[in-house]
């Protein structure tokens, strides 16, 4: 690896890394060199003394729950896709859902970066810290990462339960919802005006599954099936099951999609979602994919979209055979008006000028990124339009 940064550099090439190239954003294209991270995974060491973990930043998320399992432990939270590499979910921000539950970013205790001019630096709160505190979410712009040190928690299991209700009732009983679960999400299916909602909780019950129950709601044979609705399918699988958390935290995921993410102030979400679902309904009424709620616990990590206040995230698909321009940029407009951050692992159009806004700590990171990386050699056209 660093014998090709320094190929990279006496060259003037510029360097991206990729993990799983699952994001949607730009964020790993380069006329560069590409470097793939997927030399780089395993699970080093998983301690339960300690209540930490080190991995390889290559490791895919759902290549951890088995050995971190075998330790007893486990992560604390996670999405329900974990097709990503460690090394890139924390860079973009990825997360789950929970009120009191951060993003990944948020659980990493170390980690080590290698420079540009080859340097390696092992960081965390008592080494390095600044540049610690920069990287947890990095988007790349710092250095390469090699690995991860991640505070996790003992194995636990879950139960699952997800249903189908009206808009209107999932609205009207949301914050008791969020309160009354440890993880709470819905996705809004605007061709039917219904939401989709689960919930996660701890608990000490065996594993179990049910059997399907579409029949027990009156949705006809067409609803049920439709494949502009991507998402129904699984809340007809097993609607209620129990498992470890390793296991019931993904989804499985093969429809093709583009995706946007915001995230608001939580106690702007309800307005945000609904100032959205208006714009659908007036706009896209065919829209076939869902908008998915979330929430997200505040943090101190200056790229974070939950930088310094308990938020909400908003999520708008579109299929990947579909136009989406429009869409999308009438979906940003709502979330400006909210003072949306985005995810950077997701499309948006917003621009340095803009973004400097949305962060209080966003110089202080310009300043690392300044100090490990002058040469820009790890930019790209994407972050030079959102970096400047």
């Amino acid at each position: 690896m660093i014998d090709t940064l320094f190929e990279a550099r006496s060259e003037g090439r510029g360097v991206r890394m990729v993990g799983a190239a699952h994001s949607f954003s730009p964020v790993c294209a380069t006329d560069g060199v590409l470097m793939s991270l997927d030399g780089l995974q395993g699970v080093l060491d998983a301690d339960p003394q300690t209540a930490s973990a080190t991995v390889y930043a290559g490791s895919r998320i759902s290549d951890l729950g088995a050995p971190l399992a075998a330790a007893g432990l486990a992560l604390a939270n996670q999405g329900d896709i974990d097709v990503q590499s460690l090394a890139g979910a924390i860079s973009t921000g990825t997360h789950g859902t929970g009120p009191t539950l951060g993003n990944l970013s948020s659980r990493v205790a170390g980690l080590r970066l290698v420079l540009g001019n080859g340097t390696v630096l092992d960081c965390s709160p008592e080494r390095e810290p600044e540049i610690f505190h920069a990287a947890r979410i990095g988007v790349g712009a710092l250095g390469v990462i090699t690995r991860i040190v991640l505070r996790v928690i003992p194995s636990y299991r879950l139960h699952e339960r997800h249903w189908i209700e009206p808009t209107e009732t999932c609205m009207a009983r949301l914050d008791e919802r969020i309160s009354n679960n440890r993880h709470f999400e819905f996705f809004w299916l605007p061709l039917h005006d219904l939401c989709a909602l689960k919930t996660l909780n701890p608990t000490s019950a065996m594993p179990y599954g049910n059997e399907a129950f579409a029949s027990a709601l009156d949705l006809d044979e067409d609803t049920l099936n439709a494949p502009q609705d991507p998402t129904i399918a699984s809340f007809f699988e097993a609607p209620e099951r129990v498992d470890w958390s390793w296991r019931i935290f993904p989804s499985v995921r093969t429809a093709r999609m583009r995706e946007m993410e915001f995230a608001v102030e939580a106690v702007n979400g309800p307005a945000c979602f609904d100032e959205i679902c208006r714009m659908i309904r007036s706009k896209y009424p065919a829209l076939g994919w869902p908008v998915e709620y979330r929430t997200l616990a505040q943090d101190d990590i200056p790229l974070s979209q939950a930088y310094g206040r308990d938020s909400v995230t908003i999520s708008v698909h579109q299929d990947i055979a579909l136009p989406w321009e429009d869409l999308f940029a009438d979906a940003e407009a709502v979330f400006r008006n909210h003072r949306g951050r985005p995810h950077w692992g997701k499309l948006h159009s917003h621009r340095a000028n803009e973004l400097s806004a949305l962060y209080p700590e966003w110089n202080k990171f310009m300043d690392i990124r300044e100090r490990l990386d002058p040469d820009r050699m790890f930019m790209n056209e994407h972050l030079r339009q959102i970096f400047g």
